[in-house]
């Protein structure tokens, strides 16, 4: 669902900028620690700026909020006080977040912003004002406030100076909202057709090109893993690939991502609670969408292919079984030890696909691959692994910068024997005794991407969110576009 909040760059005082635009409140920025006080808010208020900071005990931290009625003309307006912290990107996204749900139902809000990364505070601002809701009936049902109208920024640099940022944080918070748009819908809607079809509305969009394999198509082209994990369902898989040409003589760079449009575990079930999620499971594929879809706005440079491998994984007559083997794009043979690890034999038909057919520089792979990397990093930090340490920084460096932080795991070469198969050349899920689980999916995907540069992101922790904070919102983040389109950009 788009999101409704639009935010623009005004010029002016805080407070002009309320009155012209009828806004019933307007906010000024509280940093953290002994600095001055804003004068605006120090004039507007009855009484010192400190004694109120004081009585609510505020400290100008990120996200924290003081409030105070202030008269405007003939209108009485809420003052919001809001902390900053130090004005670093993560500080100004906490603190524009907090704005943006603090003005909900409100039809607009005119904001000061301080000196720092102002694309960083609008991506926050747009974020948190993100919803998915199904009927109307639905969203009443639940009580809450339409977001925000307009949020009017009005930063130390001018409006003209600020108009690029804020399109660039515009374009960000976009990005990841139609992610989590794609990774939020029922899978009863989202078969592995119909994410090819919104692929294809993106492409048309966006200047870019689009094909899509079918089953037919996929089965000639000897794609066996996807064959192999749609085969219990009705709804086919498809091999999704969208191309942007790039501005300049660039890398080719290939992003692939999980297209699991719901797991159920196969024929190896998933109990119910493990379900519940699985229309999320193409996260990974929704990022790599939603970042093509975005680079031409940011007029990034590199040539750069997107590829999505989609199937649905249910249990049937039809079913792929334990004990199957796969010979997948290319050749190589993986034996089937258990359904539910699924992930890795759709992106290996795809890694090697680009391997064979699309000569890439680099080659980064994302998916909502194991529960080992939330059991080891939680849900805020993905797991990276990499095959070169320069694009394993450039990654990690990018992934700090948008609020989406990764952490670096190692491909163990000891574990490599933990994916031997007694058949196949391998299998697809670790033996007894290894454990990391994480490490050993990633030396399988790594048997298929080739000698080229290559990282895979397991998103399996911060795809998904239990509940709102800061600039997440709960259900599906959209975890990865923003982390793909800053390293693209190069900021």
């Amino acid at each position: 669902m788009p999101i409704e909040t639009r935010v623009r760059a005004v010029g002016g005082a805080v407070s002009e900028a309320a009155v012209e635009l009828g806004a019933e409140a307007l906010a000024v920025p509280v940093r953290s620690g002994p600095v001055a006080p804003p004068a605006e808010a120090a004039r507007l208020l009855p009484f010192a700026l400190e004694e109120l900071l004081e009585l609510y005990r505020a400290k100008g931290e990120p996200g924290e909020i003081v409030a105070a009625p202030v008269r405007l003309g003939d209108t009485v307006r809420e003052l919001l006080l809001y902390g900053v912290g130090e004005a670093s990107p993560s500080d100004l996204r906490k603190a524009g977040a907090a704005l943006a749900r603090r003005g909900k139902g409100r039809t607009a809000l005119a904001a000061g912003v301080p000196e720092g990364d102002l694309s960083a505070f609008v991506e926050g601002a747009l974020l948190a004002s993100y919803r998915f809701r199904i009927g109307a009936q639905a969203e009443a049902s639940t009580g809450s406030k339409a977001p925000l109208g307009t949020l009017a920024v009005l930063a130390e640099a001018g409006p003209e100076a600020a108009g690029p940022a804020v399109e660039r944080g515009t374009v960000l918070a976009r990005a990841t909202a139609l992610a989590r748009d794609l990774a939020n819908t029922p899978s009863a809607e989202k078969s592995p057709s119909w994410l090819a079809e919104r692929a294809e509305e993106v492409a048309s969009a966006s200047g870019l090109r689009v094909g899509v394999l079918g089953e037919k198509e996929l089965a000639e082209g000897g794609f066996g893993g996807l064959i192999a994990v749609g085969s219990g369902s009705s709804r086919p898989p498809r091999l999704i690939e969208l191309a942007y040409p790039g501005t300049g003589s660039g890398r080719h760079v290939v992003l692939v991502g999980k297209g699991i449009t719901f797991d159920s575990g196969g024929l190896s079930l998933k109990p119910n609670e493990g379900m519940k999620t699985m229309k999320t499971d193409m996260a990974g594929g929704a990022a790599v969408i939603a970042a093509m879809g975005a680079l031409r706005d940011l007029g990034v440079a590199d040539r750069v292919t997107g590829l999505v491998a989609a199937a649905e994984n249910l249990p049937s007559g039809s079913a792929m079984r334990p004990g199957d083997v796969i010979t997948h794009f290319g050749g190589i043979t993986s034996e089937v030890l258990n359904t539910d690890a699924e992930g890795r034999l759709v992106l290996a038909d795809a890694l090697a696909y680009a391997d064979a057919e699309l000569d890439p520089d680099v080659v980064i792979d994302l998916a909502t691959l194991t529960g080992a990397a939330k059991v080891a990093l939680g849900l805020r930090h993905g797991a990276l692994f990499a095959t070169d340490n320069g694009l394993a920084d450039a990654l990690a460096g990018a992934g700090a910068a948008a609020g989406e932080p990764v952490w670096r795991l190692p491909l163990v070469a000891d574990y490599r024997a933990a994916i031997d198969s007694d058949v196949a050349d391998v299998s697809n899920t670790g033996r007894p005794g290894f454990g990391a689980g994480t490490i050993t999916a990633a030396l399988f995907l790594r048997e298929f991407a080739g000698d080229r540069a290559w990282a895979h992101l397991d998103i399996a922790g911060p795809g998904r969110a239990t509940s709102d904070d800061a600039e997440i919102t709960k259900g599906a983040t959209g975890f990865g576009a923003r982390l793909l389109l800053r390293w693209l950009a190069g900021s």
